[in-house]
């Protein structure tokens, strides 16, 4: 988001400055330009700490969209440049930054779905007949709390990669159970892809998805978005996509993609997302075989 966009919206909060507590009315929404923000609930004394946001991150945005009091407080965890968003600038910032339009809608679509899963549960008939068994009350849906992830399969490989000393590429093996590997750039973590699909990106706070190459840990410029890319295995050959609202460009050997257009990618192939560099490689040296390169 450029900072001149929003250069008359911008507000600064030092170290441990509450900047709404639950309950209160507001009218604003934020947007994260440097620092952290911690959103959490009270009770009985005690801070429960429900998500971290950082550089990009938005929160407060149910004041602006329905006008509704605060769900949870906020606090800066060190000193924050926050951009300050009321419904007369909303326009604006959407128009301004293409991802966080796409985030709010994904964020919007997750509460959808999860306000939709507990409906049904809430409307299914209890079973007819002596000793039916009576349906668990369901709690309310929490519109504020990021949705949160189910627990990885045993296989899974851990979210930030698997650190590793570095290697040639040549040296480094696809482990078992995995179909290709993204090496960072110097051999130092791998990242395997054990399905045929695989979300590339960084942790998103606001709508508690994690993706299957989670490059938060690497990715410390975040230049990296929430949701970058996509490689996906079709028909024996592996695609890289990018995803809608990504920005700072997708890269496969210095060739930058155009959005949503699948490209072709072999083993060897350089892929650079932003700021990270990493190199693809495959179980199969002749996975995605040069007749479906790009071009």
């Amino acid at each position: 988001m450029g900072r001149d966009l929003f250069k008359e919206f911008t507000t600064r909060r030092k170290k441990g400055e509450v900047i709404y507590n639950e309950g209160d009315l507001g009218t604003e929404m934020y947007v994260v330009q440097s620092g952290a923000v911690r959103i959490f609930r009270a009770a009985g004394g005690i801070k429960q700490e429900l998500s971290v946001m950082e550089r990009g991150d938005f929160f407060g945005e149910l004041a602006v969209l329905e006008g509704l009091p605060r769900t949870a407080s906020a606090e800066a965890i060190d000193d924050v440049e926050l951009i300050e968003i009321n419904s007369t600038t909303f326009d604006k910032m959407i128009r301004g930054n293409i991802e966080i339009a796409v985030r709010m809608l994904r964020k919007l679509s997750n509460r959808l779905q999860e306000a939709s899963r507990k409906i049904d549960l809430l409307s299914r008939p209890a079973s007819a007949g002596k000793g039916a068994r009576v349906a668990e009350p369901v709690a309310a849906v929490d519109l504020d709390r990021p949705q949160e992830m189910p627990p990885p399969s045993a296989d899974a490989p851990p979210p930030g990669g698997v650190a590793a000393p570095p290697k040639p590429i040549t040296e480094i093996p696809v482990p078992d159970g995995a179909i290709a590997l993204l090496v960072l750039e110097g051999g130092s973590r791998h990242f395997p892809i054990t399905g045929d699909s695989a979300l590339i990106g960084r942790y998103d706070p606001v709508t508690g998805t994690r993706p299957e190459i989670d490059l938060t840990q690497v990715d410390i410029s975040r230049s990296v978005s929430r949701r970058h890319a996509k490689i996906a295995l079709e028909n024996g050959h592996f695609l890289l996509s990018e995803e809608v609202g990504a920005l700072n460009g997708t890269f496969v050997n210095g060739q930058r993609l155009t959005p949503g257009k699948p490209a072709a990618i072999v083993s060897g192939d350089r892929v650079g997302l932003g700021m990270v560099t990493l190199q693809f490689k495959t179980a199969d040296p002749a996975s995605g075989a040069a007749g479906a390169r790009r071009g």
